[in-house]
């Protein structure tokens, strides 16, 4: 008996020092609570004028990018899709003009995220279609990001997207003859790799509304199909709207959805688009995308964020939201780690 009372302590022991070993590390009251369920209401981040916005999912923070003041990039981070919280600048330009940023973590490369940015062509009147897209990396998504070069000319609306096979393609438009979405193989996030080829352009009646214009792709993959999200029209009109192509193959050819738009306006919401897909903490898919404040031409906008879903027939089903309050991702909010002792 005195000795399973002394190998009793003995466990007691072990376990306290486990635990205070544990606590140093911060480990201990890090597991999730319970689930949260709170509503949302768009606009979002409403005091910044906020356009094509970009969010990655890494270690289970989102990061932020987004067209604004066009001089570079700042980055938001958040738990949940809905609140944001300003860090700072990850990446500024003195060419000016920087729009559209995409941002990819390399992690089956170098484990380096990269930033395709939109900005003016040096040495040509800002602004039109004298437009480059380029790259710049960084050791963290919260940058700063460095410069690594321009990748295409006459051109805008850069996204990086990985297969399945860790193969890379850069979607992006091409203005030389209008607004033209174009796909480049890519041995690397820095390397392009053969020609270009295109697989969208303006033929629809709603990418016609103001303007011919298919821009902001997109891609998503769902059950074996390449989904090519995109939106057309003029980004500065209330008929700014998002549609969609599908194909077998992530070169193409690509088949529009007899259904485009799946976004448009209506119900107070005006010019939705330029978007991108991501997965909530709530593990649902949610479109982050921006709108535009008025109907007048103008390129004043705000971020908004709204549910996506494929359905049984792997039709993408969109809903789009403004002014009204909506359930927002379900997510699991972190407990605080007790104090090192």
């Amino acid at each position: 008996m005195r000795m399973m009372k002394i190998g009793l302590l003995a466990m007691i022991a072990v376990a306290f020092i486990a635990q205070d070993a544990a606590a140093q590390r911060g480990t201990i009251g890090r597991e999730d609570s319970k689930p949260v369920r709170r509503t949302y209401r768009n606009p979002l981040l409403p005091e910044t004028n906020l356009a094509d916005p970009h969010v990655l999912r890494f270690n289970g923070v989102y990061y932020l990018y987004a067209t604004t003041h066009t001089k570079g990039y700042d980055v938001y981070t958040s738990d949940n899709l809905v609140d944001w919280v300003l860090r700072g600048s990850v990446y500024s330009d003195p060419r000016g003009g920087i729009w559209a940023p995409d941002v990819f973590f390399d992690s089956k490369g170098a484990g380096k995220f990269y930033l395709y940015y939109t900005s003016d062509m040096p040495g040509r009147p800002p602004g039109g279609r004298n437009k480059v897209i380029g790259v710049a990396m960084s050791n963290s998504p919260l940058g700063p990001f460095v410069d690594q070069g321009v990748l295409c000319e006459i051109a805008i609306d850069a996204h990086l997207f990985q297969d399945d096979d860790k193969k890379l393609y850069l979607y992006y438009v091409d203005l030389t003859d209008g607004f033209k979405i174009m796909v480049q193989s890519m041995s690397d996030p820095l390397t392009k790799e053969g020609e270009p080829q295109e697989v969208i352009r303006p033929t629809d009646s709603w990418e016609k509304m103001a303007g011919e214009v298919t821009e902001g792709p997109f891609m998503v993959k769902h059950r074996g199909t390449y989904y090519l999200m995109y939106s057309g029209s003029g980004a500065n009109s209330p008929d700014y709207a998002i549609g969609y192509a599908t194909s077998d193959s992530p070169l193409g050819p690509f088949t529009k959805h007899p259904g485009n738009p799946i976004v448009k306006r209506g119900n107070k919401v005006l010019g939705p688009g330029h978007h991108c897909v991501v997965e909530g903490p709530d593990n649902k898919l949610w479109m982050v995308y921006h709108q535009k404040w008025t109907e007048e031409r103008s390129f004043r906008r705000f971020l908004a964020v709204d549910p996506i879903a494929f359905d049984h027939e792997g039709v993408i089903v969109a809903s789009v939201s403004r002014d009204t309050l909506e359930p927002a991702p379900l997510f699991r909010p972190r407990l605080a780690s007790p104090k090192s002792r």
